[in-house]
């Protein structure tokens, strides 16, 4: 049987990931993440899946992200009972992320029922958190740049991605001598903590990432420009508010702030970081040091603690949290999520968007759909929890802080190969993003490009 790859999610969407490889007769599945972003694209998560669930013969995951492995939990509830392969530091981050989803799966049932606002009696969570423990038991980890035996007679290899911490590249290698890279996401060169992503010079058939595939990241100094912001905020006794990704962001974040302190230059603002999972998240960074790049084992050489700035107070408590609401400024709040559609930022949102002492700082990619993508396009006003709230604050973005590689940095990465993929799928982004992409690798490279609809299966 002829080896395939076929695309059942994050095809023309950035989020979704699920990748199907057959070979051999064996189904091997690559993430298995959730849709987020609008209420069309979370609703696809209560589909049938593209395949049976009993038939896969095993997972392999290229990071924590929810978008890659968020949908693990229903895939063990709806029957696989096989090995899930991931880094040892996306299981750490994954022990975190996914009984707090399955949690929210329920909460948000809990609430649709109190409030009867669902189209369905009585409203199921996607999931449970039961069902999170029952996936995290199958997690096997696997070092990077180590040949593990797939189902089929193929073989795979983690390189290192550069994304966030344990993200990586799986490398496929068939019986048939064919190969796959499965690009999962491409993180940023000389960006703070985790090494660059790692270079490969040649793969047969290649899945490559386009979050940010249609621009480039700006050019500002990302460092500069917090200690204005910080020492505006100081000042003017204002209260920030940076909605933030749990994993990633905010360590960068964080780092940041140590940074700036260690120079002398930080202002002493109070910082919380307002995420339960983002706090958790952060002692998973602490405790893998071999992934650390070199300024930051620098750094924590010289005795620095870089993601333990002086003023953070971590909040676990949901009633510490209400309470920052009533805090006077200065302040800094870091809490998630990162695209406002849900977690604890959107109450701080709700009550401090109508005030122009309030200043919000996006520091990552905002979905269409989402409440962060409509406060970030200039939206006046904008619907928190049923209610109209009027938008005031300063509203700032910082893309050069995205864990994601832009145009320049996907086309330095691309031309580390010696020789072109026979094919190039074009995957994670918004679709016309992807054709841009698409048409300058043809155009720069001369390389064979494909940008799949989902569901498509491509012979390999």
């Amino acid at each position: 049987m002829a080896d395939s790859i076929t695309f059942c999610g994050a095809a023309r969407t950035v989020t979704g990931s699920k990748h199907l490889i057959e070979t051999n007769g064996k189904k091997i599945l690559v993430d298995c993440g959730l849709f987020q972003g609008s209420r069309a694209l979370s609703k696809k998560n209560w589909d049938d899946w593209a395949f049976d669930p009993r038939e896969l013969d095993a997972v392999v995951i290229t990071h924590a992200h929810l978008d890659h492995i968020g949908m693990l939990p229903r895939l063990i509830r709806d029957g696989y009972n096989g090995p899930i392969y991931a880094t040892s530091s996306t299981i750490g981050i994954a022990t975190i992320s996914l009984p707090d989803s399955g949690r929210i799966q329920e909460e948000d049932a809990r609430y649709h029922n109190r409030h009867k606002t669902s189209s369905h009696t009585p409203a199921l969570p996607l999931y449970t958190e039961g069902d999170a423990f029952a996936a995290l038991k199958l997690f096997k980890p696997i070092r990077y740049n180590t040949l593990t035996q797939l189902p089929g007679g193929a073989q795979f290899q983690f390189i290192q991605a550069g994304h966030i911490l344990g993200s990586a590249f799986v490398q496929i290698y068939f019986e048939s001598g064919k190969q796959i890279l499965m690009g999962g996401d491409l993180g940023r060169y000389d960006a703070p903590i985790i090494n660059d992503p790692q270079s490969v010079d040649f793969a047969e058939y290649l899945v490559l990432e386009s979050t940010y595939g249609d621009r480039l990241h700006t050019t500002v100094d990302a460092e500069k420009t917090l200690l204005e912001i910080f020492e505006d905020v100081y000042a003017n006794s204002r209260r920030l508010i940076i909605p933030s990704f749990a994993i990633g962001r905010t360590q960068e974040l964080l780092y940041f702030i140590s940074k700036l302190q260690v120079q002398g230059k930080m202002p002493r603002i109070p910082i919380y970081v307002d995420s339960p999972m983002a706090t958790s998240a952060t002692r998973v960074y602490d405790k893998n040091t071999d992934e650390y790049d070199v300024d930051m084992k620098d750094m924590v050489d010289a005795g620095t603690e870089p993601l333990s700035p002086e003023g953070l107070v971590f909040i676990r408590d949901s009633n510490a949290s209400k309470e920052l609401n009533v805090h006077p400024g200065p302040m800094m709040i870091i809490a998630g999520s990162g695209m406002c559609n849900g977690g604890r930022v959107v109450h701080h949102l709700k009550h401090r968007l109508s005030d122009p002492s309030t200043v919000v700082l996006f520091s990552g990619y905002q979905g269409h759909g989402t409440l962060g993508r409509q406060i970030l396009d200039g939206a006046e006003e904008v619907m928190i929890h049923g209610e109209p709230i009027t938008v005031r604050a300063e509203v700032k973005s910082l893309t050069a802080l995205s864990a994601h590689a832009d145009q320049g940095e996907i086309f330095r990465w691309l031309k580390g190969f010696k020789t072109p993929p026979v094919k190039t799928f074009i995957v994670h982004g918004e679709p016309e993003v992807q054709e841009v992409l698409a048409a300058k690798i043809r155009q720069d490279l001369g390389w064979n490009v494909e940008i799949p609809e989902e569901g498509y299966r491509a012979p390999l």
